[in-house]
């Protein structure tokens, strides 16, 4: 009986315990409960006033920096022509800057201490201004890019030692499609950097080609068989004129040099047709392309 005794002491006592805990739980939820009905009460419909306030605010907001996005993209449209990367980067910078600011004022409504905030954010950007300083480079270099424009989306650039058709410029990176179909970012740091050749900015390019004819052979008649072939070539510009000329005295050739002018997008096209129809011109007039040959003289 006396072990039953003890045993009926300790559930007492545990028994005694929860109940307390519990009646202290309850107690503070009830103080919980009273707090959160006191400040509704005092607080409660000016917070649902700003609440409301602070949402008309995003929805009007969100409204104007579309407004405000557009407006800056317009802005850099030139002659009719719209310089797409500098409108977007314009764009960009505006709608973000935008919302940023709209984020703070709905927070200093909702009564969020923003100073701190900011303070955070600008020790943290100075911060993360080093370690990301290669980053920056290339944003630094893609507004250089935006604001000079020497290439755009479809031109057949050379830039960085690469050469390729522009895909896409945005404000970190390049991006090329070579001849052979394979996709290559350039980081704009090294894109800017370095000379950059743009085939398409001017319209149109010059083919130049050489051609060897035989020391026997009339320069001037070769020279019109050239020319006559050239015009007929799909894509040759009649302005400026094709030009033939001799150019130099090979080992075993006369060299003639040949120049039409295509338009940028049909160089490689009137590149290899002009080849074609100069060779078989040649071949059914009679004039000769000699191989490289050496004569040998006994003493």
């Amino acid at each position: 009986m006396p072990e039953t005794n003890e045993v009926a002491s300790v559930v007492s006592s545990v028994s005694g315990k929860v109940a307390s805990e519990f009646s202290s739980h309850v107690d503070e939820g009830r103080a919980a409960v009273d707090a959160v009905v006191a400040w509704f009460s005092e607080k409660g419909v000016d917070f649902a006033m700003d609440a409301l306030i602070a949402l008309l605010m995003l929805v009007v907001g969100k409204y104007v920096i579309r407004l405000l996005s557009a407006a800056a993209a317009k802005a850099f449209s030139r002659n009719g022509k719209k310089r797409t990367l500098i409108s977007d980067f314009a764009s960009a910078v505006v709608s973000k800057g935008c919302w940023a600011l709209l984020i703070v004022m709905v927070l200093a409504r909702l009564g969020v201490n923003v100073a701190p905030l900011i303070a955070g954010l600008g020790v943290t950007g100075f911060i993360l201004g080093f370690a990301f300083q290669e980053s920056l480079g290339n944003f630094a270099s893609g507004m250089m890019i935006a604001l000079n424009e020497p290439f755009k989306a479809g031109d057949f650039v050379e830039l960085a030692g690469l050469s390729g058709t522009v895909l896409e410029v945005n404000i970190m990176a390049t991006v090329l499609a070579t001849a052979d179909n394979k996709k290559i970012v350039v980081p704009n740091k090294s894109a800017w950097g370095s000379p950059i050749t743009n085939y398409s900015a001017l319209g149109r390019r010059r083919v130049d080609l050489q051609v060897g004819i035989a020391y026997g052979e009339d320069i001037s008649r070769a020279s019109q068989i050239a020319r006559d072939a050239v015009m007929s070539v799909e894509g040759v510009l009649p302005e400026p004129p094709p030009r033939i000329e001799p150019m130099l005295f090979g080992d075993s050739a006369v060299t003639l040099c040949i120049r039409p002018w295509c338009a940028a997008a049909d160089y490689w096209n009137v590149h290899a047709a002009t080849l074609k129809a100069v060779k078989d011109a040649f071949d059914r007039n009679g004039v000769v392309i000699p191989f490289p040959q050496l004569d040998v003289h006994k003493c």
